[in-house]
């Protein structure tokens, strides 16, 4: 089985699939993210579904592996390369955007002298489950089972062999080789046939046009765009949700229990997804972000969820898929999430966050058209924000006191204030205030140990929470604080492996959870973060272009690193590691190349309104500022 980090993702805004370095697509759910997968092998064996696509002698070298890959520039299309005994070989591997059908591309393409090569077609729908009934035609194959059809054509020879379909070949240099794979439901007619060189042109054309519009430069901007382009990727674009990953329980520890579905869109990366976006130039991206943020979160405003599907549904129904063995035998596998109806206080704060982050965004004389939601969201929390709850991280244990939690609470109150003080909109900004001032004082007191000299994961409690280093990052305290400094050092000496940041020490139990994880990538960027803020640029450096190293070869990021195997962990590609990637490239871009009092701007187009970053929601000078005090450092609300 495949290492994580050796999975590249090819996609077209609706679904996407997983290609391993041996020329395997390991994974794909048709026909969206959130789909039963047709190929399944990620969490079982080859007899789960798959596509192999590779020389056939190609074993003998390097355990199967490409000798090189990556991405044609600035495009999610993938070119694999082989050398083997008598030539060199490349695969093409893409889908195009969606239109009215799903399709899978894959271009072999004669480099040198000539090479045999093997495809080993496995479809099985539902997650395996099901063997489809397979035709022949006169361009190839199709496949039915239930309410699915899949198409296969080819000029190459197919033959079926134990419920496989094999393709044996050889191609010679300058020869191009297609294969295209349609799917579409099975009670509708065959969709259309595509040219695969005409898909592939107007596929790299769209992912050029589209990164183009990118507004980062300087030594990060590779990085960044590869960020973006993934980003993108995970996008659902007929309604605008970013899933968290492309795929469900890769775990957190290898052969654990810790295995997640995450191809939903979580609210908690809302204010996350805008500053990226809008720190890059993507305002259309944003504001269909936006426009599904307010859909999923309008009803009554007690029963927000943490997490909704991809067209704001908030069924998620938390399932075992018993048949598979999960990833390296990390079992169980699910489908759905549990933690949808928990109540996570923190949410409230990252919906209203974001909404804020928007409308300082756009344009002058904007009319807020979600302020009665908004509302709505506050007068709720206004009554609920001093109960326990499930915090950040989807404890599965008792409810606590998660400072987070209270802290976010805080960021609503103080983004409703200003709202009113700044924009002129309806709203008892007085007693807002005074709920700010309160819920401000009870975090200073409960929320921070004096003996650790550190805020703590919950009151009362001497547990660290990298969720803590987020208090100077959303406004609640400025970094020269010393309180701030003060828990930048308890959490590097005591939340760490090896240098990177853990959520949190598992070993209290009290996330209800058997076993261990890795180390969360998101908590070490916004260690990168915090460490820039209190003035520690040499070693925010450090840490980031570390953090870099850890990408696989094609750029990308799971959700958690083991240090002791050396290896990703967790679903991929994981959004919540990607945005602050951005985040981080972007401050250490704009300290080192306009000074430390600099607003964060886009470079390439100054007199668009939506270049800096909003910066309403900070403040130097304490709780309760309108008006942020002069900073060293351009810092930016979550």
């Amino acid at each position: 089985m495949a290492r994580i980090e050796d999975y590249a993702i090819i996609g077209d805004l609706n679904t996407a699939a997983l290609v391993a370095r041996d020329g395997s697509i390991d994974w794909m759910c048709l026909p969206r993210f959130d789909s039963p997968a047709c190929f399944a092998a990620l969490l079982h064996t080859p007899e789960a579904g798959r596509w192999l696509l590779a020389p056939t002698d190609a074993g003998a070298r390097n355990g199967g592996n490409c000798t090189r890959r990556r991405y044609r520039p600035d495009t999610l299309i993938l070119e694999t390369e082989w050398e083997v005994d008598g030539g060199a070989v490349r695969v093409t591997d893409f889908m195009p955007v969606r239109d009215d059908a799903v399709d899978l591309v894959r271009i072999v393409e004669g480099l040198s002298g000539e090479v045999a090569m093997r495809g080993e077609l496995i479809l099985r729908f539902d997650y395996g489950r099901v063997v489809p009934w397979v035709r022949r035609n006169k361009h190839g194959i199709s496949a039915v089972a239930g309410p699915d059809s899949a198409y296969l054509t080819t000029p190459a020879p197919l033959k079926g062999v134990d419920r496989r379909t094999i393709s044996e070949f050889t191609v010679r240099a300058g020869e191009r080789i297609p294969f295209v794979l349609r799917w579409a439901p099975s009670h509708e007619p065959e969709p259309r046939r595509i040219d695969a060189t005409k898909a592939f042109h107007a596929t790299e054309s769209f992912w050029r046009e589209w990164i183009d519009q990118c507004e980062m430069e300087g030594q990060y901007k590779d990085p960044v765009e590869r960020s973006l382009i993934t980003l993108k990727a995970l996008t659902y674009a007929p309604t605008g949700g970013i899933v968290a990953a492309a795929t469900t329980s890769l775990p957190e520890q290898l052969g654990g229990s810790r295995n997640w579905d995450y191809r939903y869109c979580w609210l908690r990366d809302a204010t996350l997804t805008l500053q990226s976006l809008l720190a890059a130039g993507y305002t259309d991206e944003a504001a269909a972000w936006r426009e599904w943020l307010l859909r999923a979160v309008a009803g009554d405003p007690s029963e927000l969820q943490i997490v909704y599907g991809l067209d704001g549904a908030r069924r998620l129904p938390e399932a075992e898929i018993p048949w598979l063995s999960g990833y390296e035998n990390s079992l169980p596998v699910r489908t759905g999430n549990a933690a949808a109806p928990q109540l996570q206080l923190d949410v409230w704060g990252e919906v209203l966050d974001g909404l804020a982050l928007t409308r300082a965004a756009s344009p002058p004389g904007t009319v807020d058209t979600s302020w009665d939601i908004q509302v709505a969201l506050m007068e709720f929390l206004e009554g609920a924000w001093d109960q326990p709850d499930n915090g950040l991280w989807e404890m599965r244990g008792p409810r606590r006191h998660f400072t987070h939690s209270k802290v976010m609470a805080w960021v609503a109150a103080d983004r409703m204030v200003k709202a009113v003080r700044t924009s002129g909109l309806p709203g008892p900004g007085d007693r807002w205030a005074s709920l700010r001032r309160q819920i401000h004082a009870e975090v200073m007191t409960r929320g921070f140990d004096e003996e650790l000299n550190s805020f703590v994961q919950s009151y009362g409690s001497k547990e660290l929470d990298a969720s803590l280093l987020l208090i100077p990052r959303v406004g609640f305290l400025g970094h020269r604080h010393p309180r701030v400094a003060g828990t930048v050092k308890a959490i590097q000496e005591g939340l760490t492996d090896d240098g990177l940041v853990l959520r949190y020490r598992t070993e209290s139990g009290h996330d209800g959870l058997p076993g261990d994880e890795g180390v969360f990538l998101a908590c070490s960027f916004w260690l990168v973060d915090a460490l820039l803020g209190i003035g520690h640029a040499g070693q925010a450096t450090a840490l980031f272009e570390r953090l870099l190293t850890l990408r696989n070869d094609v750029g990308l990021l799971s959700e958690e690193w083991d240090p002791r195997t050396q290896r990703q962990l967790g679903n991929t590609p994981q959004a919540f590691s990607h945005f602050p990637l951005i985040h981080c490239a972007l401050q250490l871009h704009h300290g080192e190349a306009h000074g430390s009092d600099t607003p964060l701007r886009s470079p390439k187009h100054p007199e668009k309104g939506t270049d800096q970053l909003p910066q309403q929601a900070i403040s130097e000078s304490g709780p309760g500022t309108d008006h942020p005090a002069p900073r060293k450092r351009p810092e930016t609300s979550r």
